[in-house]
């Protein structure tokens, strides 16, 4: 069991790792990172919250029959209660933190709940496959986890741009949950097309890495963005503490 669980667990410790080396100025207390991830974990309930109630409505099917099978699904099954649900646990978390003083922040707290559900959700798939584990963990090390990830990087960008500079990106306060829906559900709707052309699986599973790989670079691009950013306030933070 414990092979199984570190498995499921440490791509995503991994990457939280990275983002953390990350934040060069000022980096948060460890004991945050914990509290942070342990609200991604509770993001995979609130979720469900919102899943279950769209699923009963017929928003999308339990089955997937067709394109706009996954589609729907992709959407309404998972990135719209998924992302939704790990933004309100980020502002839940965010709204009295007092170590969120700079835009890089953002981005590493975002990390942390998004990692946090990738990880609770990394762990359902691996007991789920059974004797095929290894494999099933591997696969996810390379595109969910990642993937999540990527999503986690948009949200905390732009929800430190809304913070910071709102008054200069007003439409930040929108994107911080649009753009990780449409990102999520773009990359769920291929993924969940090989279980309607299964003999184009292998063409879908490239699609889905190249889709991995270019949400890594954009993730670095935004991170340096904001880092510039805070590198440039930083005496401005320095003077209000």
């Amino acid at each position: 069991m414990l092979h199984v669980l570190a498995l499921a667990v440490l791509p995503a410790l991994i990457l939280i790792y990275y983002t953390y080396q990350q934040d060069k100025l000022q980096r948060e207390p460890v004991k945050n990172l914990v509290k942070a991830f342990l609200y991604g974990w509770g993001s995979v309930f609130a979720s469900l919250l919102i899943s279950t109630p769209l699923l009963f409505i017929g928003a999308f099917p339990q089955e997937i029959h067709s394109f706009t099978d996954a589609l729907r699904t992709a959407f309404f099954g998972a990135a719209i209660p998924e992302e939704t649900a790990k933004l309100f646990c980020l502002w839940l978390f965010l709204r009295r933190c007092r170590d969120f003083d700079e835009r890089m922040d953002g981005i590493v707290y975002a990390v942390c709940v998004g990692m946090g559900f990738a990880a609770f959700e990394n762990i359902e798939y691996l007991f789920a496959a059974g004797s095929d584990w290894v494999t099933t963990g591997i696969g996810r090390s390379l595109t969910a986890i990642p993937g999540h990830f990527g999503f986690a990087v948009i949200m905390g960008y732009y929800y430190s741009l809304n913070w910071f500079d709102g008054y200069r990106a007003p439409g930040a306060g929108v994107k911080m949950w649009l753009y990780p829906v449409l990102a999520h559900g773009i990359y769920d709707t291929i993924a969940m097309q090989s279980a309607v052309t299964p003999e184009m699986s292998g063409v879908i599973s490239i699609v889905i890495l190249l889709f991995c790989f270019w949400g890594l670079r954009l993730a670095r691009r935004q991170m340096s963005r904001h880092l510039l950013a805070d590198s440039y306030s930083a005496p401005h933070i320095i003077d209000e503490q």
